[in-house]
């Protein structure tokens, strides 16, 4: 596998919209940065937000969600509750080629206040807008900043073709829209 560089990123998201909206340089002034970077793109946190609440006593089973354990929640700031979760998704759509995974990291600026940001592999041919996992891992309130840089996303080429992709198996996340709770 190779890292893609910012060139190899920027001709797929302008000629083959691979990062809708793509944003070609990084925008630091004032934000949490976001855009093209040497070997990545940072993509943006949305303004949708489901934030883990515990007020029916609900029990996490990815096999029988009960998507009222979630409050629903839109705004320009987040406030994820300590030792608490919230789900958004990114402002990008992404369409990833057949002969690419993608692996996402947290930003370091969220990370330093104890945020974690969990995103799963992007397989080859998935796309959609990606769910984002947001643990705020203090005991104290944390803010999350809609339309700014959330994580990170590094693009692995691989030396062939997988036999059978994302799209091939129809992937169940595939082309998801909004914030998309577990799916069995």
């Amino acid at each position: 596998m190779t890292i893609m560089s910012d060139r190899w990123i920027t001709k797929m998201a302008t000629e083959h919209g691979m990062i809708e909206p793509f944003e070609g340089r990084q925008v630091r002034q004032g934000v949490i940065s976001y855009g093209v970077s040497s070997y990545g793109y940072d993509m943006r946190v949305s303004n949708e937000f489901r934030i883990f609440t515990n007020v029916l006593s609900s029990i996490v089973d990815p096999k029988q969600f009960d998507p009222k354990s979630f409050v629903e929640f839109e705004g320009d700031v987040c406030i994820v509750p300590p030792n608490s979760f919230a789900l958004s998704r990114s402002v990008e759509y992404f369409r990833i080629p057949r002969n690419v995974l993608t692996v996402t990291v947290g930003k370091s600026t969220y990370a330093r206040c104890g945020i974690i940001t969990n995103v799963t592999p992007f397989e080859p041919e998935w796309e959609g807008f990606v769910t984002l996992e947001i643990s705020n891992t203090t005991p104290l309130p944390a803010k999350i900043y809609a339309n700014e840089g959330i994580a990170q996303v590094l693009f692995f080429r691989g030396e062939e073709e997988p036999q059978v992709s994302y799209k091939d198996k129809a992937g169940k996340y595939q082309g998801q829209v909004g914030v998309t709770l577990p799916k069995l």
